[in-house]
């Protein structure tokens, strides 16, 4: 008789069998784990955190803000989430949150900027402003007067220090005849007021901080035209207070050219300035003033600017218009009109009407 045919033993599939079920309960577990990384810090919790977000800021860096704000769970799994969460527009601002938003929540409000969160309690530093204006505009956000904002923006210590930080801050401001040092420096915008810039100095260098984006923006510009900073900004608070925006890389220009040829610029709103007021209508005796301020009187820019600047005024005094002019002035429609002489100057005035019959007051350039 043959043999009986062997039989080959089947490989039993309880080894695969395992490894799939590890591999499953592993990628379970992954997944619970990354959940719960998400969840919120304390769920139901209603405790408000206020988060700035700079400009600039992605989604790491973001992850970072809030983990420092204590409202990351777990900082693994949020930067996982912030690399694959699909956050392509996050929004730099001052945000309120609280303890019971999960991570994903969070990251979403950034994302759409939602207005909800954002913080309201803002202070605007609006353009064309004189420093005593700012310090009371600040006064009524934060919890000291404008007297104790000018006194800290007065302070030599204080202003040294800020010297030392900022790049564009130097001796010019602490000149004699300077009136108000960071008076120009604070750049116009709307601030919102957090937990670390509820302070004078906070408020103060979060200001300065924006200036320093702009300024260092344009400031190959700036040393080509031949103008210090503060020279800059002198010029810029000029043009800001004498033209609105469609005007001033004209006005500028006239600026340039009487600059350039050693005349004053015979600007009322610098003799406003020395007296704390607006109006263009002075009077002979505030226009006689000796005040190193007075540019109808005294040639070349004076001591320091008179105003807050935004880059737009920036740009038009770098790409001033150039012409011929010498003079100008607004109408009561707040049209400006250009002149290249003294004498078409007055023929102007005199033909549109505003010649004054009050010896005490006259009309500047």
């Amino acid at each position: 008789m043959g043999q009986a045919p062997v039989r080959k033993k089947k490989k039993g599939c309880g080894p695969v069998l395992l490894a799939i079920i590890i591999i499953l309960a592993v990628l379970v577990g992954a997944g619970g784990w990354y959940t719960m990384g998400l969840r919120a810090v304390e769920p139901g919790s209603e405790e408000e955190v206020v988060v700035d977000i700079p400009n600039g800021s992605g989604a790491s860096m973001i992850v970072e803000i809030l983990d420092e704000a204590g409202l990351v769970r777990n900082k693994t799994c949020a930067k996982i989430n912030a690399k694959i969460g699909g956050y392509n527009s996050l929004q730099a601002n001052t945000y309120i949150f609280n303890k019971g938003m999960s991570f994903q929540q969070i990251m979403k409000v950034i994302n759409e900027g939602n207005f909800d969160y954002l913080s309201k309690e803002s202070v605007e530093v609006k353009d064309g402003a004189r420093l005593t204006q700012v310090a009371a505009a600040i006064s009524e956000q934060l919890p000291y007067s404008s007297d104790e904002i000018l006194a800290k923006w007065n302070d030599k210590e204080y202003l040294n220090q800020l010297i030392e930080k900022y790049w564009f801050l130097t001796d010019d401001i602490l000149d004699k005849d300077v009136m108000n040092p960071l008076e120009g420096y604070l750049y116009a915008d709307t601030y919102y007021v957090t937990s670390g810039s509820d302070t004078i100095e906070g408020f103060t260098e979060m200001c300065l901080d924006r200036m320093d984006t702009e300024l260092t923006a344009r400031k190959d510009q700036i040393e080509a035209s031949g103008f210090s900073v503060h020279e800059f900004l002198t010029l810029t608070s000029i043009v800001t207070k004498e033209a609105t925006a469609g005007d001033q890389a004209a006005v500028a220009g006239v600026f340039m050219n009487r600059l350039d040829q050693g005349m004053s610029l015979g600007s009322d709103v610098t003799v406003g300035y020395i007296f704390d007021i607006d109006r263009v209508e002075l009077k002979q005796s505030q226009l006689d003033s000796d005040n190193p301020y007075n540019t109808r009187k005294f040639a070349g820019l004076p001591p320091g600017p008179i105003s807050t600047v935004i880059g737009d005024a920036m740009d038009a005094v770098l790409n001033y218009e150039k012409s011929d002019d010498l003079f100008f002035f607004a109408d009561e429609n707040g049209k400006v009109h250009f002149f290249k002489t003294q004498d078409d100057f007055s023929k102007g005035i005199e033909d549109i009407g505003l010649l004054k019959d009050d010896p005490e007051t006259t009309e500047g350039e």
